[in-house]
């Protein structure tokens, strides 16, 4: 690729609107999944398969059955001999109504927090017996993570489910249980990474609320303010995020993911912010000031050191996503980048999101795994300096899309499409950025990048090659 030539210019930022409508996830869809899931169980040679969830780790459960667990712990048991058993604690007993799935809910107390009532429920291996769990019945278990050679010569047999849990399936069956959770979360084909027309709308209506909130806190940015005010400007709307909202301005931006707190910033300061929600993330990194003249002597090349370089390579990395291409070939494109040890970039440029921030990822060095259509993900790359270049930092939410999926979301979803293709129209003729058909950006603040945060509307854009 012929080097391209960037410039901080002065940018007009679109405003490309806010939903009017909240995309939900309907019922059908919910029973799809679970045939789906249980189509995979069987081809796995289980008979059983325990699907565990917790506030921290709740995705999995929620992709497949709507609920949540919002103050305890859950577990839905697939049998493929009637409908699913949801098992939840006190506080779940009414929430788990919210569901759409033809469940039957069991109460397991020992779930509920420390204190609360446990005179009513079953013991753990009646309930599992009474789903149809005996001697010899082979158990599969999801929970949110699945293990490779790092754990040695049986994988499978590593879970992350509570023992308490592991060990009574054990009993009940005679049998350790084994690690299923690939089938929703590996990152070639697992059923959370290929998503839905509806899914990718959910994805797109929370996209467009986290960047917004993320708008208002880059120009809202002022010295003298604490860092508890500068989060307030993001005027968050109350969808659940997917983790914690992280800004830190000053010393305290070495450690990346910190709260906001009451420290005041001050002019000059390195500042991080990160907002995530289910199905959408947007980070953005800078400092806090107007221009050049308004940083250090030793850094006032920080827009040609460090953050036209690595907009150049998230350029390529735009422009080169789309259907077919494979994970190792977007690696490559930032290792060549941005390899330098200068640039500090060690976690994977770029990954798979769903409810939880992160699914998995197919980008690593030397992989094959073709990205698809119907999968969504971060555009996430990560300097890491170490000194006081601090970072530079544009994450943002896309999806991958073919044809017959384009149409369907232009037909089901108008209001979303053409905000997607507004965003498209933008990158191309404001930023210079060329996205394959099948590139949909999700975010408002598509690859927008002020790198000086008391001029917001300055940002990087494409100037010739």
């Amino acid at each position: 690729m012929t080097d391209l030539q960037v410039e901080h210019a002065q940018i007009d930022l679109p405003d490309f609107g806010h939903p009017a409508v909240q995309v939900r996830i309907q019922g059908p869809e919910f029973e799809a999944r679970l045939e789906t899931t249980w189509e995979g169980v069987v081809a796995r040679g289980l008979d059983t398969l325990l699907v565990y969830g917790d506030r921290e780790h709740f995705a999995n459960l929620a992709f497949l059955t709507g609920y949540d667990p919002r103050f305890e712990e859950a577990a839905l048991i697939l049998n493929g001999k009637g409908p699913p058993v949801l098992l939840v604690g006190n506080e779940g007993w009414s929430y788990s109504r919210i569901s759409p799935v033809d469940l039957e809910r069991s109460l397991y107390q020992p779930f509920s927090l420390m204190g609360q009532d446990r005179s009513k429920s079953d013991p753990l291996a009646k309930i599992f017996r009474d789903a149809g769990l005996h001697e010899g019945t082979k158990v599969g278990v999801i929970d949110w993570k699945y293990f490779g050679p790092e754990a040695g010569r049986m994988p499978e047999l590593w879970l992350n489910a509570p023992a308490y849990l592991v060990d009574t399936l054990r009993q009940v069956t005679g049998q350790p249980p084994v690690n299923a959770t690939d089938i929703l979360m590996n990152p070639r084909d697992g059923l959370r990474v290929i998503n839905s027309v509806d899914q990718l709308a959910c994805f797109e209506f929370a996209a467009t609320c986290v960047s917004n909130a993320m708008r208002r806190v880059l120009w809202g940015l002022r010295p003298g303010m604490s860092e508890f005010e500068a989060m307030e400007q993001a005027r968050l709307n109350g969808l659940p995020m997917s983790c914690h909202p992280m800004l830190s301005a000053g010393p305290k931006v070495e450690l990346h993911l910190p709260s906001p707190s009451d420290r005041r910033m001050q002019l000059g300061d390195p500042v991080f912010v990160a907002l995530g929600v289910w199905g959408a993330l947007n980070a953005r990194a800078g400092f806090l000031v107007h221009d050049e003249s308004e940083l250090p002597g030793e850094i006032r090349d920080y827009v040609e050191r460090l953050v036209k370089p690595y907009f150049v390579a998230i350029i390529e990395w735009y422009q080169h996503v789309g259907l077919g291409v494979t994970g190792g070939e977007l690696y490559e494109i930032i290792q060549r980048r941005l390899g330098e040890p200068f640039f500090g970039v060690s976690l994977n440029p770029g990954h798979l999101i769903h409810l939880d921030e992160w699914v998995h990822s197919p980008v690593y060095s030397g992989s094959d795994i073709e990205l698809r259509s119907g999968m969504a993900l971060q555009v996430d790359v990560i300097p890491a300096t170490g000194g006081p270049y601090f970072t530079t930092n544009i994450e943002d939410t896309i999806a991958l899309a073919d044809e017959e999926l384009r149409q369907d979301l232009q037909a089901r979803w108008p209001e979303a499409w053409s905000r997607i293709q507004a965003r498209r129209v933008f990158m191309q003729d404001e930023l210079g950025i060329e996205l394959k058909p099948e590139v949909l950006p999700l975010s408002n603040l598509a690859a927008f990048l002020p790198p000086y945060l008391l001029d917001p509307g300055r940002a990087m854009q494409v100037t010739g090659s």
